[in-house]
């Protein structure tokens, strides 16, 4: 499990060792977690005390690079820090495998019409989890509570390819003013390097 560090000069850090085969915090669950405290608990607290030392940057909600990042939930990226960005820089968003879903349209349209983003870049990674699963994952769901998810997983196999599919959703969505600076790439989580991938 990763724990964020509130940092000055960026707006989330975090420090990893690995444990065996399983990447982990430097600390333990039981180190950062008190007995009569939860990891909600924790996190309002690391608030306090990064609002405490907080002071109105004074910045404009509009992106100050004019860019839009979407890119999967997984914990092992910085997107701030492997792209060298600073708060205010980009639009964030973030989901299961970084894919391209009408939520992600709708976050889109509203940061490229309300708040003036031209450009779009995709990220996804190696060894996500998204290639481990199927659509049967919808079913079992089904199964165990009585009702189908509205929702695809959108699994995939191959992640450059679902890179590619991802940019043709973004190039083709009506709603999107700002269509020709899309650029999708794969963040490899043993190198921190980013491949960018071809849309043809």
């Amino acid at each position: 499990m990763r724990f964020f560090v509130p940092s000055h000069s960026r707006p989330c850090a975090s420090v990893t060792i690995t444990v065996g085969t399983m990447s982990t915090s430097a600390r333990s669950t039981a180190d950062v977690i008190a007995a009569d405290s939860t990891v909600t608990e924790r996190l309002v607290e690391a608030n306090e005390r990064y609002a405490a030392a907080f002071t109105d940057p004074g910045m404009d909600a509009r992106p100050v690079l004019g860019v839009a990042v979407v890119a999967c939930m997984d914990a092992r990226l910085d997107l701030h820090a492997a792209l060298g960005l600073e708060l205010g820089d980009c639009h964030t968003i973030r989901n299961a495998g970084g894919v391209v879903t009408d939520d992600v349209i709708r976050s889109l349209t509203i940061s490229q019409r309300a708040l003036g983003t031209r450009s779009v870049v995709l990220i996804h990674h190696t060894g996500c989890g998204l290639e481990s699963l199927t659509e049967e994952f919808r079913h079992e769901l089904e199964m165990e509570v009585g009702q189908r998810p509205a929702w695809a997983v959108e699994a995939f196999r191959d992640v450059d390819q679902d890179v590619r599919q991802s940019m043709q959703r973004v190039r083709t969505s009506p709603f999107l003013l700002h269509t020709g600076d899309v650029r999708g790439f794969v963040f490899d989580v043993t190198t921190g390097l980013l491949r960018e991938i071809d849309p043809a």
